[in-house]
């Protein structure tokens, strides 16, 4: 990976994360309960399910952890009474740890195998950009996400979108509406309508 190519999938990460916070810090107090689009999930367990996948990073990138070492401290409620101060912390903390010096060369040992720490951050990237659309519908914000950052999950997720709904973390892939722009495209291979 060139130092261009390095700096851009950085730049990407920060934008996913800082568009997440902002969905973040806009859910009023009425609304953590509400439904999303991930039908198993209110506004907090998205939250806290993004913000537990934000906990991991420092653990697997900077620490070199694999997630047999981690265990189970991020199962369960990782927001507490101060949801937004929680996840603004885990977003800072992935940010870090991903931007350290090599922490792009290095691997990381998830739950299916070795993997490069640059194609594990393309994936955070990628699920943070997907969750905002989800969590800006669930909460009423606006829906259009950034069209750097649509282009970047589109490419990111294409490749193994059908092995997605088999995962159990996502629903099978639905027909896009016409028009098909690239934020539909890329919602209706995630089993989301826009």
């Amino acid at each position: 990976m060139t130092k261009d190519d390095a700096a851009e999938l950085l730049a990407r990460h920060s934008e996913a994360l800082a568009l997440f916070t902002d969905r973040v810090h806009a859910v009023r107090a009425d609304q953590w309960e509400d439904p999303t689009p991930c039908t198993e999930w209110s506004v907090r367990d998205l939250v806290n399910h993004l913000t537990a996948e934000q906990l991991w990073v420092p653990d697997l990138v900077t620490d070199g952890a694999a997630v047999d070492d981690v265990g189970d401290a991020y199962d369960g409620d990782v927001l507490g009474a101060r949801p937004r101060a929680a996840w603004d912390a885990a977003a800072r903390a992935a940010r870090k740890a991903f931007a350290a010096e090599g922490a792009l060369e290095r691997t990381v040992r998830l739950s299916y195998g070795e993997t490069p720490a640059v194609a594990y951050c393309a994936q955070m990237t990628a699920d943070a950009v997907v969750h905002a659309w989800d969590l800006s519908r669930a909460i009423g914000a606006p829906e259009q996400l950034p069209d750097a950052l649509v282009a970047f999950a589109l490419e990111e997720v294409t490749p193994y979108a059908d092995q997605l709904a088999g995962s159990g973390l996502f629903a099978p892939p639905i027909e896009p509406p016409p028009g098909d722009s690239h934020q539909s495209r890329l919602l209706a291979m995630l089993g989301r309508r826009g």
